[in-house]
């Protein structure tokens, strides 16, 4: 299993992908804000997504899991 984590703190603006689904390495996950700048956080790898670890409109640190794929 791989962690998929923030890059940067912010809000989670956007979740691209659902539990379940097949990812491709870059692909987009999940969109965060951050002082008015999109930021894209992508899959690390080919998977599937096991478990999202927030929901739109949550705050994230840094190193924050956001999901978990396989």
């Amino acid at each position: 299993m791989t962690e998929v984590k923030a890059s940067m703190t912010g809000n989670v603006w956007k979740i691209v992908v659902q539990k379940g689904e097949q990812v491709e390495e870059g692909q987009e996950m999940v969109i965060l804000e951050s002082m008015k700048m999109e930021i894209p956080i992508t899959a690390e790898i080919t998977g599937t997504v096991q478990e999202l670890k927030v929901a739109e409109g949550d705050f994230v640190n840094e190193d924050d899991v956001i999901a978990v794929i396989e």
